[in-house]
């Protein structure tokens, strides 16, 4: 078996952490600290970690950037993260003992954890909302205006999305199986709208009508589609949260309890078994 642990050395202003992804379906993922190194993540989002790592809540992310303002400072980045869907409050852990130890976080969703070192995709990465779940600190969480308007109001997460910034790692969670696209320059693809994960600053994303009249009400795919032009990288997501909500929400119905989609008798089946 390979190592699954990786490693990059960095002279930039988040901490050098190293770190492993565990699991396939169901991921979480585990970094290891040196002495004084630090973790930030989402609150909730820890598994497990060493007694040797401590906690302390901040608000916003911690970055040094977050801090400069003092008080105010910091309550602005923790607002912006509010926004985004995040908590007021990141939860950093900082190893305060000798040799290595490790702490552990995991995404509240089935899908795939994206580990990225956002100084090889020019310090910026685009991501859907609720998505950020770790990161080295000194990584920036903050928000992203969807400039145009039909984009905003149709593009699946609506006019905010997430913006991190920075040098080192951060880990995204995503939805189902993840798939990279890197986009040459005015290269285009389109994408359901839900669909997209992440993106780099260098790509222009707008969304656009389906088609014809029959297709847009026929077809089941929706109205709107995102239509992403490179140059960039491009992460789609294959089973977005809200889908598997929709699905669930519809599965259960509205009077609770299952919808007896195994039955040959369908609803009525609902009604001799009791379920209506």
């Amino acid at each position: 078996m390979s190592n699954p642990w990786q490693h990059a050395r960095s002279s930039g202003t988040a901490d050098d952490i190293d770190f492993a992804i565990i699991g396939e379906d169901l991921q979480f993922v585990e970094i290891e600290l040196d002495p004084g190194e630090s973790a930030i993540a989402e609150a909730g989002s820890m598994v497990w970690k060493d007694s040797a790592v401590g906690m302390t809540t901040v608000f916003g992310d911690g970055s040094a950037a977050s801090q400069q303002g003092g008080f105010m400072g910091a309550l602005l980045g923790a607002g912006k993260r509010l926004i985004t869907g995040e908590s007021l409050f990141t939860t950093v852990f900082t190893h305060n003992g000798h040799g290595k130890a490790k702490v552990a976080f995991a995404s509240p969703t089935p899908g795939t954890i994206l580990p990225i070192k956002l100084d090889t995709v020019g310090g910026t990465l685009i991501c859907q909302k609720d998505s950020f779940l770790a990161a080295a600190k000194g990584v920036q969480v903050g928000m992203a205006f969807q400039r145009k308007m039909l984009t905003g109001l149709f593009g699946g997460e609506g006019f905010i999305m997430q913006k991190l910034d920075g040098d080192g790692w951060v880990f995204v969670q995503m939805g189902g199986t993840l798939v990279e696209r890197e986009l040459a320059a005015g290269e285009e693809i389109h994408v359901d709208t839900g669909c997209v994960a992440a993106f780099t600053s260098t790509v222009d994303m707008d969304v656009e009508r389906v088609g014809s009249v029959k297709s847009m009400f026929f077809a089941g795919e929706g109205v709107f589609f995102a239509r992403l032009r490179g140059p960039g990288k491009v992460w789609i997501q294959s089973l977005p949260f809200s889908r598997l909500a929709a699905r669930m929400l519809a599965a259960v119905g509205p009077t609770g309890g299952n919808k007896g989609e195994g039955s040959v008798l369908g609803g009525l089946g609902d009604i001799v078994m009791g379920n209506n």
